[in-house]
């Protein structure tokens, strides 16, 4: 490394006792180097620290997956997965996700955002009938599954109970497998394989039948003879289904989570809503649904300094960079107006950058615009419940089990 690393200094924010905040495990070492050695397991990788350094890696060219190329250190998901293109590198990339990206065009969102609020309300209808709410269990899950799942794929909202357990399974089985235990492996893979199973019968159905769904496109396609392949489609169903679910239900959790621990900034938001916007913005970077991600030299190249060697591993720590000094002032406070004016600060890393930029991201800002506000405005002596706040043991995607509150 250039950088000189301190022979005390230790990266400790993976371990349990952090998982409620690993910012302050993040600021240690980001404060001591952009550039920290460190084990996966067997695998020797770097951390990536820094926004710019982190920001390098996710648009440099020089950096993918490199399953293609059979050099990447790390485990292979899409060789189990056919289709699942959240880990491919170019061309095979750019061609499956364009056949998923008109699902999320500015037109087509246009119109899924009356269809949000119209979910929304009914969940908070029901809930204020019952006189208790749980974030997570009545309004952010049944929501994602409504715009994902029913919506966008075309399945059966009494599926819901099915969707969240494998999205859970399988999600928590996106973390390098060194971070696993065997129970967690083997939920991955009965998840996987059901999941799977669900989406072949239910494009056996869409053969059928087809319906206004992203999946009945996919499935003609499949059928024309033009890319996918139908195990493609189940594969692409499946990483949908998981991605699209997860990115929504962390975002609303850990984003009504700092909006009800910092008051002043829930006033102002219920205040003004038209800041829901650069407010969404800012959830995403100060306790972003995905913490970091992983990615391979495919050439030897240089990053922050030091000379990286093709097929060398690295894991960029979205989490760490988006609270980096350097880029925003008063990194670890929340403040729903930062992304506001003409000169904001850099973009966030929430979503990450570069190609895979995170392809559902406008579904997932208007499934939380659409539920905040609405319990923010039906809501007002809305309030944390006297119950502790349980993190799932994921680390690259991080959310809340339950978020109950008060009405």
């Amino acid at each position: 490394m250039s950088t000189a690393v301190p022979a005390d200094l230790t990266f400790d924010a993976f371990a349990p006792e952090h998982r409620a905040d690993p910012y302050a495990a993040y600021h240690r070492v980001r404060e001591a180097t952009p550039l920290f050695p460190f084990a996966l397991g067997e695998v020797p990788v770097t951390l990536v620290t820094r926004y710019e350094e982190c920001a390098a890696v996710l648009t440099g060219t020089d950096w993918g997956h490199g399953y293609s190329a059979g050099i990447s250190p790390f485990r292979d998901t899409t060789a189990a997965i056919p289709g699942s293109f959240v880990r491919m590198d170019p061309p095979e990339h750019g061609r499956y996700r364009k056949l998923v990206a008109k699902a999320f065009t500015p037109a087509t969102i246009g119109e899924l955002a009356p269809l949000a609020g119209t979910v929304v309300d009914g969940l908070i209808d029901a809930a204020l009938d019952r006189g208790e709410f749980d974030v997570l269990d009545d309004l952010a899950v049944p929501l994602a599954v409504a715009m994902v799942a029913v919506r966008l794929l075309g399945a059966d909202a009494a599926d819901g109970a099915d969707f969240r357990a494998w999205q859970l399974a399988i999600a928590r089985g996106s973390d390098p497998d060194s971070l696993l235990g065997p129970g967690d492996i083997s939920a991955r893979t009965d998840a996987a394989i059901a999941c799977m199973g669900y989406f072949a019968r239910l494009i056996a159905e869409k053969k059928r039948q087809p319906g206004p769904d992203l999946l009945s496109d996919l499935v003609a396609a499949s059928g024309s003879g033009e890319l996918p392949t139908e195990p493609e489609v189940i594969g692409m169903s499946l990483l949908l289904l998981v991605a699209g679910m997860e990115t929504s239900i962390n975002l609303i959790g850990n984003g009504l989570l700092a909006l009800l621990r910092h008051p002043d900034q829930l006033a102002l938001l219920r205040e003004h809503p038209e800041l829901i916007g650069p407010a969404i913005d800012e959830m995403l970077r100060y306790d972003a649904p995905t913490q970091f991600t992983i990615r391979v030299a495919l050439d030897d190249t240089d990053v922050g300094g030091h000379t990286f060697r093709r097929g060398d591993g690295v894991v960029v720590l979205t989490g760490s960079a988006n609270r980096d000094e350097r880029v925003y002032r008063d990194a670890d406070t929340f403040d729903i107006t930062r992304f506001t004016g003409h000169r904001p600060p850099r973009k966030h890393l929430g979503f990450s950058l570069g190609i895979h930029y995170c392809v559902g991201a406008p579904l997932a800002r208007i499934e939380a615009e659409a539920a905040i506000l609405a319990l923010l405005a039906r809501a007002p002596e809305l309030a944390l419940a006297d119950a502790p706040i349980v993190y799932r043991p994921s680390l690259i995607h991080r959310g809340i089990l339950h978020l109950p509150v008060t009405l």
